[in-house]
């Protein structure tokens, strides 16, 4: 069965730096892609970052553009998102999800992917 799991969440100064985890397991193909996602109260789930896990491509909404980075190591089957000049903006809870069919055009869009895990708060607060 598919299954992602995130970790690394927690409370951060503004300015501050942050590293989530997404563990998953269960495909049985080589190539999909893994999103990260957050929401926050009020708003509507928005992509944050993906990447293909075999060619390593990357998209990233502009809003954190420079200050996060994705990226994946296909030994243990883990994608991370590190977070950096965190703002109290990015305060959400942040998901991680997987497709085997999503292309560049839909990276982002949350519709687009079929497994989620539970999630995990990120709060950034001084």
């Amino acid at each position: 069965q598919l299954q992602l799991v995130e970790s690394g969440g927690g409370l951060v100064q503004p300015g501050g730096s942050l590293r989530l985890s997404c563990a998953h397991s269960g495909f049985t193909v080589d190539d999909y892609t893994i999103g990260w996602f957050r929401q926050a109260p009020g708003k509507e789930r928005e992509g944050v970052a993906s990447i293909s896990r075999s060619t390593g491509r990357t998209n990233y909404r502009p809003s954190v553009k420079g200050r996060f980075t994705i990226s994946r190591d296909n030994a243990i089957n883990t994608v991370y998102l590190q977070m950096n000049s965190l703002k109290s903006d990015d305060t959400a809870v942040y998901y991680c999800a997987a497709s085997n069919n999503v292309g560049i055009l839909g990276a982002l869009l949350p519709n687009k992917y079929t497994y989620w895990g539970q999630g995990t708060q990120v709060t950034v607060s001084s």
